[in-house]
Order: structure tokens, then sequence, then C-alpha cells
């Protein structure tokens, strides 16, 4: 019987023996380029396409800007820790693999459990609005599909076929090798860059000074239909009223924008499948971050210069941008880059998922089927096809919803548990080798803290409800299966009884 603690830890040196299993360790193939990549195929898409206008005309106005700088210090400082694990357990699993090793088993079963909800959430509703673009650009050339394959609408539902093949497809390119992957998120990257970069650049042309006044649009008292659940919970605990725009309109607004950030951490879920990782994942995290976020910044001034905050569309606010000032013929370019955006969103995340629970599956806290390798390709299949399968489903039944903010706590969390992880591995384990060292130890690491807890209250409290309901759920199904099924535990048990023996 186990009867350790849920709190014990997995060495480091034990998860890198792990890699070394041929049945269960993945193929070194990336580089840092890659894995630049790959932080900026994922972080680039619905954020910036879609969030820049909702933030801009209902919390932050012109100061959107500000909303992005202050979520990319907020990403860098965690950042920063998270290369630091990287460099130093280079192991599938990301802020799962790093939580085992430093705090223990059961926050990282919470982190894993979080990231795959979160992912595989995220993947679907990407994949759908991806299906969007698609009939959208569709519709232009007069190509409609059956509603009854197009996701129907709200009052007459349909099986969103599109959105389902995207999935599978990246399912199987997923399957064939991680370098596969990496090259044609290399050529949708560099489409949606360049398409970025046009906005930019021509945008500067049709920007008029007007529409930066006010830059922070004075504070104003939300609607009814804003209060209760929807407000954020800061306003909840400190028993203001509820209120947007102002100097707090911008954190407000920080902490939905931060979903466009999401993905940088995905780039360490691939640190057991890269060349040299010690010296290349903190180049990949810490630059795909830098790059996306001067792009951001720079859209977000040139969108916000172009069109009134007040009238900026919340669909897609940088082609209707274009429209509004009698540029349409941009507005088709950029919806070729919405879906290339898309398309590379929902295969990373795919990928960091699989990843996931790849590592989860090999520690034994679900089942060890899942963490087989395949023979040829040296890509976890069972996991890819389990995961690919049902985001195929959900993305092809669910409607379009908004789950940015499920999304965003869920992330912040686990940046949280990593930060708090860097502390407590370098006391307990300052002899280990670091290519890359989290500066000002402990300082940064509890600033990285409070500046991710600062963004978390500044959510709506439903949002916190969700996430409290599906940790408990959580709970539940560790200490129904996990507990009693881990390889740490087991081998502590065997131990205990070896031990008995000898006495």
């Amino acid at each position: 019987m186990v009867t350790a603690s849920p709190f014990r830890t997995k060495s480091v040196e034990q998860s890198i023996r792990d890699t070394e299993d041929p049945e269960h360790g993945l193929r070194r193939a990336l580089s840092a380029l890659d894995l630049t990549v790959f932080g900026v195929g994922v972080i680039i898409g619905t954020g910036i396409f879609v969030l820049t206008g909702t933030v801009a005309r209902d919390t932050a106005g012109p100061a959107v800007a500000l909303s992005f700088v202050v979520s990319g210090v907020v990403c860098a400082l965690a950042a920063l820790c998270y290369a630091e694990f990287a460099s130093t357990v280079p192991v599938a699993g990301s802020a799962y693999t790093f939580a085992y090793t430093s705090i223990g088993e059961l926050p990282a079963w919470i982190i894993g459990w979080d990231l795959i909800l979160e992912l595989a959430l995220g993947a679907a509703v990407v994949a759908v609005g991806w299906s969007g673009y698609v009939q959208s650009l569709l519709a232009s050339a007069d190509v409609h599909l059956p509603n009854a394959i197009n996701g129907g609408t709200d009052s007459n539902w349909g099986f969103n076929l599109p959105a389902s093949l995207l999935v599978l497809l990246l399912t199987a390119v997923l399957i064939f090798g991680v370098k596969l992957s990496s090259r044609l998120t290399a050529i949708i990257v560099g489409i949606k860059v360049a398409v970025v970069l046009v906005v930019i650049i021509a945008g500067l042309f049709f920007i008029k000074a007007d529409n930066y006044s006010p830059f922070i649009p004075p504070k104003q008292a939300s609607t009814g239909s804003d209060s209760g659940l929807k407000q954020p919970l800061i306003t909840w605990l400190s028993g203001f009223e509820p209120s947007n725009f102002g100097v707090m309109g911008i954190f407000f607004g920080a902490a939905t924008v931060f979903f466009a950030y999401i993905g940088f951490d995905i780039v360490a879920s691939a640190a057991e499948e890269t060349k040299k990782p010690q010296r290349d994942l903190p180049i990949g995290i810490l630059g795909s971050l830098a790059i996306c976020t001067v792009l951001y910044v720079g859209v977000s001034i040139v969108v916000t210069g172009m069109e009134k905050y007040t009238e900026l569309s919340i669909k897609a606010p940088l082609s209707d941008a274009f429209k509004a000032v009698g540029h349409g013929g941009y507005a088709w370019v950029i919806n070729i880059g919405a879906v290339a955006g898309l398309t590379s969103v929902t295969m990373i995340m795919l990928l960091g998922q699989t990843r996931v629970f790849f590592a989860m599956s090999r520690d034994g806290l679900i089942p060890r089927f899942f963490s087989q390798v395949h023979p040829h390709y040296k890509t976890p299949y069972r996991s890819t096809i389990a995961l690919g399968t049902v985001v195929a489903v959900v993305a092809g039944v669910i409607p379009l919803k908004q789950l940015a903010e499920l999304v965003n706590i869920g992330t912040l969390f686990a940046f949280v548990v990593v930060a708090i992880g860097v502390i407590v591995l370098r006391r307990t384990r300052p002899d280990l080798p670091r290519a890359f060292r989290t500066p000002w130890v402990p300082v940064l690491p509890i600033v990285s803290v409070l500046a991710c807890l600062w963004l978390m209250i500044n959510l709506p409290t439903e949002t916190w409800w969700r996430f409290l309901v599906w940790m408990l759920a959580g709970f539940v199904v560790y200490y129904g299966y996990g507990y009693r099924k881990s390889r740490l535990g087991q081998r502590a048990a065997a131990a205990a009884g070896a031990g008995d023996g000898r006495g």
C-alpha cells in the first residue's frame, strides 16, 4: 500500500533517466530557431487578431498598447523562471515536470490537469475561429458550405466540419514527426508575421492623432449587465464600484490580452525534443516573447490610431480598421494571415497538450499506455491520436465562445507554480548544473508570483468559480487513480518493503 506524501518529488536525475527509455523517449530534432518559430507560431494568433478591438473598445481605449506592455512584462518575469527550469530539467511536460521535481507530485498533477484542459479547449476554440475565417474567405468567392457542416448558427446547430478536419490533419502532422511540424510552422509563421508587419507599416499612413485623444479614457461606471460574477474579482474583494477605463482599465485589459501571449511556455514542453536544450530553450522562450511583444504593441498603436477606439470592430478589428479608412483590399490579406496564424496556434496547442499528457502517462499518473512512442517517428502517437480525436469532436460540436479568461487563469496559475519552484529547487538542489540562471533569486520569482496574482484577481469572478470547480475534480481523479498508480509512489513503496525485509 502506498503511504508516501502526495508532495513527494521526483529527482531531476530520474526525470532525465526516464527520457533514455527507447519505448518512452522522444527524438531530439529541434534547434533554437525551431523553438523560436514554435513560440512565435503559437503566440501570434487569436489574441492579436481579435482581442485588440475588444479591450480597446470596452476596457482600455488607445491605452490597450500599455495593457500589452503590462502583460508582456508579467510574461517576461515568468519566462526567466521557465528558462532556468527548461535548461536544468530538459524533459517533456513543461510546468508539470518542473513542479514534480521541485514542489511535489500533487501540485504537479494539478498543473498537468489544468494544462491539458486549457490547451485542449484552446485548440478546439481556435480551430472553430479558423473555420470562421476560412468560410469568410470562401464567401468572398461566393462559395458557401451547407449549414449541416459549417457549424450552424445560434438558432440552428450544425457540425463544424472544417474545424474538425483541421484538427485531424494537424494531428497526423504531429504523429509524423516534430521536425515536420516545425517546418510547416516556419512557413505559416513567415506568412502571418509578414501580415502583421503589413498592418503596422501600411497602417502608419492612416493614423489620425485625434483618435488617440484621450489616450487613457476617463473611468466610467460599468453597465448593469456587467455586474456580479462578470466583474473582476478585485472589485468584489475591494468593495469598489465596478468601472471601465481609467488607469485600472489598463490592468483589466492586461488580464484579458494576456491570452495573446499564451504559448511561450509551450516551448518548454518540447524540451525533450531539443538538440541542445540547455542553450536553445532559453533562446526560444525569451526570443519568441520579445518578438511578439514588439509586434503586439506596434499593432495596437497603429489600429487605435487608424480608427476611434469606440468604433473598433470586436470580431475583426484589424481588417475592419482598413475598411474604415477606405482600403478594404488589405482586409483580404489580413484574413489570409489570420487563417495562417490560427493554423499554427491550433497545431502547437495540440503539440503542447500531448507532451504534457505523455509526461504524466510516463509517470503513471494516467495509464502508461499513452506514453508509448512510435517505433519509427519517435513521437507519442497514442496520446496524440487520443487527444487529437477528442479535440476534433469538441471543435465540431461546440459553438465559438469566449474562453480567454478561463485559459488565462490556468496559465497564470502555472506561472505562479513555476516561479515558486525555482526558489525551492535553488534551496533543495543548489548543486544542479544550470545553463541559464534566473537573475535576482528569490526577488524576481517573488515579483513574478505577485504580478501573476495581480492579473488573476483582475479576471471575472465567474472565471474563478469555474477554475476552482475544475481543480476540485482534479483532486478527485488524482486520489482515485494517480496517487495509487504513481511510479514514484510505487518505487517508494517497493523501497520501504525491501527495507522492512532486511530488518
